[in-house]
């Protein structure tokens, strides 16, 4: 049997030998050296280790990257991507990594709205650790618990949670090819959080990779990093591994509607109404999401109007949901034939965007409905917005091609959850605003765009809130700020970390510092430990 250093002195054969491919660089080199010394088995190199040489190199960079805005040409490229196959290769990567001095980018589902987990503008060489064969679940119904592994996506944990159980489910995102590595360190939300709360208000426990290279659980970590990874955003103090998660109870009836509103057919006074309604009023059963976008009227003039779409996902059947609407939101005027009475899973699939009849092995792929070149922002909202306000919002979505905003009530249990109970400290806000402008081609007037995204969100500040403008980390906006390398200072962090923390921000710093205190674990957002200094003056 071939020894460690056998197998990698044959891979290293390979790579010379293969006409088409370039000697690996030094730090390539020593990467996998280090990587074969502390491995007890053998690592399969040639399927799990990708230079730009590789043919498969660009596939697997763009597999799951969801933001082609950052796969063109000019954007920094990984000096290589490996795949890790067991637990303990991402030990070793991370011990190898801190050996060596590289800096690396861990992805889970590649939904990153800036591409922070495989690509980085603020510091070069970086490696780049896709956990995309990390993906088992098992599910215990009896425990109604689940360990998930860090490469599945969200649609996939759905899937095997309804295999064993039509009346079990679990309250996270929206998109099925999420990774839920990174999806529930944001928090996470979903059509369930009015009823159950996050994602990460649902997880029992974890394991992660620290920066020694050790994996921890929730005892061995402690409850100040078991609470920072729940909700502080993704890769500032380990790597997850997996999560344990609470499943929740489900009716194995669920009913899903959408119902359009045009500006002619008076959208702005019902969502004007859905503001007053959806998170005070309605029954936590009951989500209903507005998606409003711009719509062709008349093709030949090319003569657009604002389109508002109210989707709902209700847990239980058409009959209650009718009288729900009729006492919350008659003006709706929600009817049977609006309504489908499913399975949870189809309804998850359903919000998803799934043509009706889709089977649910799809989920099993693990990729998204849709890549596209997108900016994206988001606040969230106290006080409804008034009509004067809307008529405004209108006028500057018609000015942009193909922009999307969508509004996602809160309320019910989230309402009444601590701000500090997690990190993620948006819970007594009527909804969340997500603004979204896309464009199919990368020689499209990038700029063109981002100024509109940039300047409507300008537009909105007097109607969401303030001191501090929040904003959802998983929505991650590098407008707010950027860290610089390894010594960003706090201030400067603040002004993107108070946004997405609010006053968590300073907690979520005390603990970084206490585990990472050299900034091992660091992107352009990551939280920052207390510089030497700061941590002297005050011991």
């Amino acid at each position: 049997m071939l020894s460690n250093s056998s197998v990698f002195s044959l891979f290293l054969l390979i790579l010379f030998s293969s006409s088409s491919a370039k000697p690996p660089s030094s730090k390539q080199n020593s990467f996998l050296q280090c990587l074969s010394y502390h491995s007890n088995a053998s690592i399969p190199f040639s399927s799990t280790f990708f230079t730009p040489n590789s043919s498969a190199f660009t596939t697997v960079l763009n597999s799951t990257a969801q933001n082609l805005r950052y796969l063109v040409p000019s954007k920094p490229k990984p000096e290589f991507i490996f795949t890790p196959t067991h637990d303990s290769q991402v030990q070793n990567t991370v011990i190898c990594s801190k050996q060596l001095g590289i800096h690396l980018r861990v992805r889970s589902g590649g939904h990153d709205y800036e591409g922070l987990s495989y690509v980085s503008q603020i510091e070069t060489p970086f490696i780049v650790v896709d956990l995309a064969k990390l993906r088992s679940v098992n599910v215990d119904i009896q425990a109604n618990s689940a360990w998930i592994q860090a490469g599945v996506t969200i649609g996939e944990v759905y899937y095997r949670i309804a295999e064993k159980s039509r009346t079990h489910g679990f309250p996270a995102g929206l998109c099925t090819s999420l990774g839920v590595g990174g999806h529930i360190t944001g928090g996470a939300y979903g059509t369930m959080m009015r009823k159950y709360g996050l994602a990460a208000d649902n997880v029992q426990d974890a394991q992660i990779v620290d920066v020694n290279g050790r994996i921890l659980d929730r005892k061995t970590m402690g409850e100040d990093l078991f609470w920072a990874i729940r909700g502080g955003g993704g890769a500032s103090f380990g790597i997850i591994l997996w999560w344990k998660i609470k499943l929740v109870p489900v009716p194995s009836t669920v009913t899903v509607f959408t119902v359009a509103k045009t500006l002619e057919q008076g959208a702005t006074k019902l969502l004007h109404r859905w503001q007053q309604v959806a998170a005070t009023k309605l029954d936590k059963d009951l989500n209903i999401r507005v998606l409003i976008q711009p719509t062709v009227v008349d093709s030949k003039s090319g003569k657009r109007t604002v389109t508002t779409l109210y989707q709902g996902q209700f847990l239980g059947g058409v009959k209650r949901l009718l009288n729900v609407m009729q006492t919350g939101f008659p003006e709706l005027n929600l009817t049977r034939k609006d309504c489908t009475e499913t399975s949870w899973l189809k309804s998850v699939m359903y919000i998803a965007g799934y043509a009706t009849g889709t089977p649910p092995e799809v989920l099993l792929q693990g990729k998204p409905t849709f890549k596209s070149y997108f900016k994206a922002k988001s606040d969230f909202v106290n006080d409804p917005i008034p009509e004067t306000g809307l008529e405004g919002l209108w006028k500057r979505l018609l000015e942009e091609t193909t922009p999307l905003i969508i509004w996602n009530p809160y309320g019910g249990v989230m309402s009444k959850i601590s701000e500090s109970a997690l990190p993620f400290p948006h819970r007594k806000v009527l909804f969340k605003i997500q603004y979204v402008t896309t464009w199919q081609a990368a020689n499209e007037n990038e700029a063109k765009h981002i100024n509109w995204i940039r300047k409507l969100y300008n537009y909105m500040a007097p109607y969401v809130t303030k001191s501090p403008r929040q904003a959802y980390v998983n929505y991650r906006d590098l407008d707010l700020g950027i860290n610089k390398k390894k010594n960003t200072s706090i201030t400067e962090a603040s002004a993107w970390g108070k946004s997405y923390f609010k006053d968590n921000f300073d907690r979520l710093i005390k603990i970084k510092t206490k585990v990472d205190p050299l900034n091992f674990f660091r992107h352009e957002q990551s939280i920052p430990p207390l510089a030497l200094q700061a941590r002297r003056t005050r011991n």
